[in-house]
This record gives structure tokens, C-alpha cells and sequence, in this order.
């Protein structure tokens, strides 16, 4: 297995060596990449700060280096060929690399520093990755450590296209899974919040078909916490709120609950900080509810066939410590 491995490495560096060997430069690379994830010439050219015609000559250049067309017209721009489509591959993966490396050296020259870039839903980001990254930071004073809350579908992508270490949250179902490592480490349901003093308020708990009468604040359509939230309307065979605002912003959604009537999900340790102090933080209160309404359970989920650096495994470690003592407590609670 271990002769396998090595021989498969040195086959993938050879590969590697021979794309520039061919005369394909790095800045190939980076175009290829850019058409990949914006689909047009010119946004590709805006993104790597050339000029359409450059960036048109460059793509030239490749497809005269390869001897085979790399992309090719489509209604709304240009998509990669078969061609097109296995040079990006691997030139994510040689860009990877040399990012890395430069990453592990400055790391080394640094001591104790390092960067480490985190995805997460916002429920774990509180529960598990504020105490994780507290122990690091105290540990390691000199580490950087970035943090981008959004929801599942948008993090995994950005894990795809290598802007973070790694993630908290779910493989969506549009995703292939084969991609990703993933480590289940909790589970969570969802509350509802709304203003103090709303009208619901007054009925205790509620049943879903008290609900829909009301606005509602919803995460962007596909994600997996609004749609365990239509899940729980269907199954009851009630209607869907017919005036919904889309959002993914945990701030702006706390903002429109608070000066309205309308309803929204999230995440249970959100509405735990919520409900904090007496049951309301900020004139928001958690309605009781008498039906579940639950996601699939969350991990962390790194790209598969790659490393995590130092600085990020540790940060990861100590994620994946904090959920198995979290697991064990609530478990334990239940008991």
C-alpha cells in the first residue's frame, strides 16, 4: 500500500513537472481556474486584473501549448471541455500546493504563528469553535485565525475552491460526498424566536398550524435548516408561509424579529444565547413550540487528499475534542 502511495506521488509530481514543461505558466493556470468558477472570459480577466483581449490571448496560448480546445461557447459565456475541465483539476491541486508551502514555511519561520481559515453554521461556530479557538489563541498568541459564518451550501463550495482548512456543517445533497472527508460530531434541532411580546406568545406552546399566518425569516432557499423547517409544515399537511424574506444573516434576521411579527428558525444554540438571560436577550424570546423540527447531524468536513496544516489539525483536534464532550454530556443529561 505504502509503495502504491509513493508511486502514485511521484507520478502526480512527474504530471505536474510536465504541464510546465510543456510551456503552460502559471498564469494559465490561474485563468483556467477563474473561467471554471465564473463561466465568462471577462469576469475571469477581472478577477486575475487583466484585460479581456489578455486573458483571450492567454486561453490561445494554453490551447496551442495542449494542442486541444479548453473551453468552449455556451448560452450565458464559456465552460470548460473534458480538456479544460482535467488541466483545472490538477492545477487546483499544484496552486494548492505551492500556497501551502508557502504557508508551512512562513509557519516555521514564525515559531508558534500560523493562519488557519474555519467554515461554520452558526450553532456549532457558537458551541464548539468560540472555545476551540479561545483555547488556541491562548495557547499560540501569534495565530491568526479566520472565521466565515454562512450556511452549509455556501461554506462546502468554498472548501472546494480551497478558502478554508476545513468546515462545520453538512454536505449538501447537490454535493458529491466522495470529495470530503467528514467526522459527525453533534447533532442539533431548531428553535423558533420571535419579538417579546407577540401575539403567539400569549398561546404557550404552539402547533405548526398556528404558524403560518404570520411573515417569516428564512435562510436562502436549499438550505438545510429551512428546509427541515418546510419538512415540518408538510408533514403536518399545513400550507407554507406565503410571505417569506430570505436571508443568511444571523444579524439582520435578529433585526427584522425584533421590530416585527414575523417568525424565525434557527439553530438551537443560537436561540440557547437567546434565551440566556430569562428567557429573552434583546427583546427576543423563543417560542415554545410542541412539534420537533430537526437537521441531520453536522461535522467537520475537510477535502479529501488533503493535508491540513499544522496550525489548522490543531485547531481541528481541539473542535473535534470539544464535540465528543459535548456529545457525552448531553448523553449523559438524557440518561
Amino acid at each position: 500500500m505504502a509503495e502504491k502511495l509513493i508511486r502514485t506521488g511521484h507520478q502526480d509530481n512527474q504530471l505536474g513537472l510536465g504541464i510546465f514543461r510543456s510551456g503552460v505558466k502559471m498564469s494559465h493556470l490561474q485563468l483556467v481556474l477563474a473561467i471554471e468558477e465564473h463561466g465568462q472570459i471577462s469576469a475571469a480577466a477581472e478577477v486575475l486584473g487583466i484585460s479581456q483581449p489578455a486573458a483571450s490571448r492567454m486561453l490561445t496560448e494554453i490551447e496551442g501549448v495542449l494542442k486541444a480546445p479548453i473551453c468552449e461557447r455556451v448560452a450565458r459565456g464559456v465552460e470548460l471541455t473534458r480538456y479544460g475541465r482535467a488541466l483545472a483539476r490538477r492545477a487546483r491541486a499544484i496552486l494548492l500546493e505551492l500556497r501551502e508551502t508557502t504557508r508551512e514555511i512562513a509557519e516555521l519561520k514564525a515559531g508558534n504563528s500560523g493562519k488557519v481559515s474555519l467554515g461554520s453554521v452558526t450553532g456549532p461556530a457558537l458551541s464548539l469553535a468560540v472555545p476551540a479557538i479561545r483555547q488556541v489563541t491562548t495557547a499560540y498568541p501569534g495565530i491568526e485565525i479566520s472565521v466565515q459564518i454562512e450556511n452549509s451550501n455556501v461554506l462546502v463550495r468554498e472548501l472546494i475552491a480551497a478558502r478554508h482548512d476545513f468546515v462545520i456543517g453538512r454536505i449538501p445533497d447537490d454535493v458529491d460526498p466522495k470529495q470530503f472527508n467528514m467526522v459527525v460530531i453533534g447533532e442539533e434541532d431548531v428553535r423558533l424566536i420571535v419579538r417579546d411580546g407577540h401575539p403567539l406568545l400569549e398561546r404557550g406552546a404552539v402547533e405548526v398550524a398556528d404558524l403560518p399566518g404570520f411573515d417569516w425569516v428564512f435562510q436562502p432557499t436549499g438550505t438545510l435548516l429551512r428546509r427541515a423547517v418546510e419538512d415540518s409544515f408538510m408533514q403536518a399537511g399545513i400550507a407554507l408561509p406565503a410571505t417569506v424574506i430570505n436571508t443568511s444573516s444571523i444579524i439582520l434576521t435578529l433585526a427584522m424579529v425584533r421590530n416585527s411579527n414575523v417568525i424565525a428558525p434557527v439553530a438551537h444554540d443560537v436561540a440557547t444565547v437567546i434565551a440566556g438571560s430569562g428567557g429573552q436577550l434583546g427583546g427576543i424570546c423563543v417560542l415554545p413550540n410542541r412539534f420537533p423540527i430537526k437537521i441531520r447531524p453536522f461535522g467537520l468536513i475537510t477535502a479529501r487528499d488533503r493535508a491540513l496544516p499544522p496550525s489548522a489539525k490543531l485547531l481541528y483536534d481541539l473542535i473535534l475534542q470539544q464535540g465528543a464532550a459535548t456529545s457525552a454530556s448531553n448523553h449523559q443529561d438524557m440518561a
